[in-house]
């Protein structure tokens, strides 16, 4: 008993180290006027694998934090929206992702192929230049106060197009990498397409009366039901291979009237907390010794990935410099991100194939 207690205590004084210097680089962020991602991303990085001083007690509790960021995120984000928004934006937002898919799934592809990577792992890392990183993006929306601005929903709409997208990707993808045939991919990819659809139907359709069925005046209850109903739809949309981070938004999305603004008012902390803990532990799953071969890489895709953003935003959204050098920031965070997420995949696909 005594040792178990003195083991907590070791958890305990790491894990609040951890948020106190989170806390720190986040006020120097604000004094300076920038996002703390990239501050809470290096300190990921100095206390990781390879890093000065890697974490071992708090890791656990580190990474279940990291995934509930993600999804409290995402809610967040669809509650700005109703059912209605969402519909409208993702009829107007069609080209805008033809666009994107086009523009950015491209280049990863030919990547791929032009340094003799076999298919397969150029298509990953297709995959890897097209999709976003919802939780950068929800975060850079948030921090830079652009919930309300003419563009967002048009970022939005490319944005869910994507996780829709990988309902489809993702199964396709781990049914050839598994050596599956025609029918189980065709089973997987139906799966998929059926819980996200009806995901989708649920939080459009019937948002006003699921809404109405959680209502109630204690803080307590909502905060219970609402968070509880974001793990339940996250987790069984990732159960299927769809994103969880399609199920928190959708859930967010659903949530209307008196119970989106007490959410709201409720889940904010939670969600500054999380998601803070969300980019301090993907730095820690990144080893600083792998990211040197990999950045001129990263650098050019980068690159074509930030030029190709400026052709999506002519899909119909008038902008000013500031909207401009603002949205390049998101694109080069979230093109980062993604990056250096799937590059371990992709290399041991990539290893394995030669």
């Amino acid at each position: 008993m005594a040792t178990t207690t003195h083991d907590v205590s070791y958890v305990f004084i790491e894990l609040g180290l951890v948020i106190v210097g989170l806390a720190v680089l986040a006020r120097l962020a604000s004094r300076w006027g920038f996002s703390a991602i990239p501050l809470y991303l290096l300190a990921g990085l100095a206390f990781g694998n390879g890093g000065l001083a890697p974490l071992r007690l708090s890791e656990n509790f580190v990474r279940t934090g990291a995934e509930i960021g993600v999804l409290l995120l995402l809610f967040m984000l669809g509650l700005e929206y109703t059912g209605d928004e969402l519909r409208k934006s993702l009829r107007l937002g069609v080209t805008a992702g033809v666009i994107d898919f086009a523009l950015n799934f491209t280049p990863g592809l030919v990547a791929g192929f032009l340094v003799r990577w076999r298919p397969l792992a150029a298509v990953l890392l297709g995959g890897v230049t097209y999709i976003s990183s919802s939780g950068v993006i929800a975060k850079v929306l948030a921090e830079l106060r652009r919930m309300e601005k003419p563009e967002t929903p048009l970022v939005l709409s490319v944005l869910v197009q994507e996780d829709l997208a990988m309902a489809v990707y993702l199964p396709l993808v781990a049914v050839l990498l598994s050596g599956g045939g025609a029918a189980k991919i065709v089973s997987s990819v139906f799966v998929a397409i059926a819980v996200v659809s009806l995901v989708l139907l649920a939080a459009v359709r019937y948002g006003h009366q699921l809404s109405q069925l959680v209502a109630h005046e204690s803080d307590e209850i909502i905060l219970l039901t609402i968070f509880g109903a974001v793990l339940l739809v996250a987790g069984v949309a990732q159960r299927f291979q769809v994103s969880a981070a399609i199920g928190a938004f959708l859930v967010g999305i659903a949530m209307s009237g008196s119970v989106a603004a007490q959410s709201h008012r409720l889940v904010s902390p939670l969600r500054d907390l999380f998601a803070a803990i969300f980019f301090f532990f993907f730095g820690l799953e990144i080893d600083p010794a792998t990211l040197v071969p990999a950045l001129p890489f990263a650098v050019g895709l980068g690159a074509v990935a930030s030029g190709e953003a400026r052709e999506i935003r002519t899909a119909g959204v008038p902008t000013n410099s500031s909207t401009t050098d603002q949205s390049d920031e998101a694109t080069i965070a979230t093109f980062c991100v993604r990056f250096t997420q799937r590059t371990p995949t992709v290399k041991a696909l990539r290893t394995g194939s030669s």
